[in-house]
């Protein structure tokens, strides 16, 4: 058993989620709030690390009336386990899980940072050897009571999500704007498929215009 994922993020019309710099404010203020709304329907919320290194994000739901108790539980995939000690997402405002690669386990609980990061309540899932190992983190957050997760990228935990059959949904924010750029963040990246035919089919269940952005929202079709 795993929980049931929901993949949300915003992208411009040429599918940028981030400026080759890293500005990534692109919704507006109504997706903003909607974003909001699934986090507090939400068990958990999971990034990768490099959406932590970027943008030191809450993770939490302050965009609209909530209280403590609708925080969801936060979840870093951080396979070197490089979560600074005083990252936002390690505060007391909501629990915190970090998952990481075994590889890098003993080096870690020898630091002073995993020491830190203990006090602070947050706790620690270990899998897979250099990599975390998504299928037995999928399993041990529905052990833990997760069963709706809200999954906000980056881009290459986005695919690697996708690639191993572990997203169920997919709700993504179209803004009116162009950035361009080769090297700028895609919505999905990783190593990619090689063909078409490999390629993870979508179902489109619903659309509709929020403000000045489009939503899209599709059933993804594991087989």
């Amino acid at each position: 058993m795993r929980p049931y994922v929901i993949l949300n993020a915003a992208m411009t019309l040429d599918g940028k989620i981030a400026t080759l710099s890293g500005s990534s404010n692109i919704s507006g203020a109504k997706d903003l709030e909607r974003v909001h709304e699934l986090r507090k329907d939400c068990d958990g919320i999971m990034v990768g690390i490099g959406t932590v290194l970027a943008d030191d994000p809450r993770l939490t739901v302050h965009k609209i009336d909530a209280k403590p108790s609708d925080n969801p539980v936060r979840i870093v995939v951080d396979s070197k386990c490089r979560t600074p000690a005083d990252a936002r997402i390690t505060n007391g405002d909501a629990k915190t899980i970090i998952a990481m690669a075994n590889e890098y386990k003993d080096e870690f609980k020898a630091s002073d940072k995993y020491e830190i990061l203990k006090s602070k309540g947050v706790k620690f899932f270990f899998s897979g050897d250099v990599q975390v190992d998504l299928k037995m983190l999928m399993i041990y957050l529905h052990e833990v009571g997760i069963d709706k997760l809200m999954l906000e990228g980056g881009s290459t935990l986005n695919f690697s999500m996708i690639k191993a059959g572990l997203i169920d949904e997919i709700s993504i924010c179209v803004a009116p704007m162009v950035v361009g750029g080769v090297n700028a963040k895609t919505f999905f990246d990783g190593e990619g498929f090689n063909t078409m035919d490999e390629s993870v089919k979508l179902k489109l269940i619903d659309y509709y215009r929020l403000d000045k952005d489009f939503i899209l929202n599709y059933k993804v079709l594991n087989g």
